[in-house]
């Protein structure tokens, strides 16, 4: 007879395992997460709002991988960039800063294709849906909180003027949706 599979751990299992640690043991547990890995620290400081720009790590993040070194051949991580969007929200429910990460990921792409010339058009798309998505949520802010956002956001769309694969369509298209007060000016 072959043997059983067995089905891998869940989170339901490790749960009763944790709530049965002592307060040392799971001081030494967070600790040596925090240890196991630049990502886990992160997400503490981020967690309990530590340090000076606790956003920093993940535009940096961001900034390596929508903006890469170019002359070092390196490549475009549009799915590391987003998943640095990703891992903060997951640490932190600061619209504001989700939402200055979300922009900044559209600023480094944008300014990529600015410096080194057209992608192609999977790299456009992800930048398009990332500014709607940035868009989205400056609309969920108090109006006083939005005009930076909204600066940046337009910045971003005036830039991509020539861009290709209809990039600038559809910033624009996002933008005036999203801001139609800006028709008039």
């Amino acid at each position: 007879m072959p043997p059983q599979k067995t089905k891998p751990p869940t989170w339901t299992d490790l749960k009763k395992v944790v709530n049965d640690l002592d307060h040392s043991q799971m001081v030494d547990l967070i600790r040596d997460l925090y240890r196991l890995s630049n990502s886990n620290s992160d997400f503490l400081h981020t967690r309990f709002s530590m340090g000076k720009d606790p956003i920093g790590p993940y535009k940096e993040i961001i900034k390596h991988a929508m903006y890469p070194e170019y002359e070092e051949r390196e490549t475009i991580e549009i799915s590391r960039a987003r998943k640095a969007i990703s891992d903060y929200s997951k640490a932190s429910d600061d619209l504001k800063s989700k939402i200055d990460l979300m922009i900044f990921f559209v600023e480094c792409g944008n300014r990529f294709t600015l410096d080194y010339g057209d992608i192609d058009e999977e790299f456009y798309t992800s930048l398009c849906r990332m500014y709607y998505k940035a868009a989205e949520n400056v609309l969920l802010l108090p109006e006083q909180e939005q005009k930076e956002f909204h600066q940046r956001l337009k910045r971003i769309m005036e830039s991509s003027l020539g861009m290709g694969w209809g990039y600038h369509d559809d910033l624009c298209d996002t933008y005036y949706e999203a801001f139609p007060d800006e028709l008039d000016e």
